[in-house]
């Protein structure tokens, strides 16, 4: 008898692993998850991020790199997905009671040497951002009795909209609000042959993203991806959020050696 359940233990460990899917092309976290593909955890980097004393971050690193990849990691993470966390790094140093609120804006599709097309794209993402933070019926009653102001309005320019949504955001759930930005330079790097339109995108870009510094005191986490350092002609972000420096320090120094690079303003 015992040798037989030694033989039948012998083939459960012997049994080849299933094959797993290999997740070409899927830069969906949830879906990696999932559908069971494989993934490498780099979720200790997401963590070390969340440990530093830092607060805005900049990833420049080269096209199909896992950035986008690693940008809906960390929308999942804030937003308390643990299911989707089990068994990875993370898991258990994590707080999941803790939840912010995402505002998450991509500029990987679009034709940005369109003018207004960047405009329009913006303004896209807020439409959809803001209608996600409008509150039910109840809410809207509770805000009126406590004075708070009305959900952020539709109309205006882009960084008045992102400040409104922000502080709506905050207060409302009583966490700072985390906001990642995927590709940030391909507005500017789509119109490098039309100088006056890539002037125009890199203005739009640099009044929007000087807003998550204005709003610091809303802001959990930013972190903004493309494939261009922030100095090397594309779009200045020394009046933004994320101004990089030639080195990472603090505990996130590892996350840039190991490919979840960043910089700290």
């Amino acid at each position: 008898m015992g040798s037989r359940t030694d033989a039948n233990a012998a083939a459960v460990v012997n049994r080849p692993m299933a094959r797993r899917r290999l997740p070409i092309g899927i830069q969906t976290f949830r879906e990696i998850r999932e559908e069971g593909c494989y993934y490498v955890d780099k979720t200790a980097y997401a963590r070390r991020l969340a440990d530093d004393a830092g607060k805005h971050y900049f990833l420049s690193r080269p096209r199909r790199f896992g950035k986008s990849l690693f940008v809906d990691t960390l929308k999942e993470l804030y937003e308390g997905a643990e299911g989707l966390f089990r068994g990875l790094d993370v898991h258990d140093a994590w707080d999941w009671s803790r939840r912010h609120p995402v505002v998450r804006l991509s500029f990987g599709g679009g034709n940005f040497k369109r003018p207004d097309e960047l405009r329009a794209s913006v303004l896209r993402q807020l439409d959809a951002a803001e209608r996600r933070a409008r509150p039910g019926p109840f809410a809207r009653l509770l805000d009126a009795v406590r004075g708070h102001p009305p959900a952020p309005s539709r109309d205006g320019p882009a960084p008045g909209r992102l400040a409104a949504l922000l502080e709506t955001l905050h207060r409302r759930s009583g966490r700072r609000v985390v906001v990642l930005v995927d590709e940030y330079d391909k507005p500017i790097l789509d119109a490098l042959d039309e100088p006056a339109q890539a002037r125009t995108n890199r203005d739009d870009l640099r009044g929007l993203y000087g807003t998550l510094k204005d709003c610091d005191a809303h802001v959990e986490l930013s972190f903004i991806t493309g494939v261009s350092a922030a100095d090397e002609g594309s779009v200045s972000l020394e009046d933004g959020a994320a101004t990089p420096d030639p080195l990472c320090s603090g505990n996130a120094s590892a996350a840039c050696r190991n490919g979840a690079g960043t910089s700290r303003r």
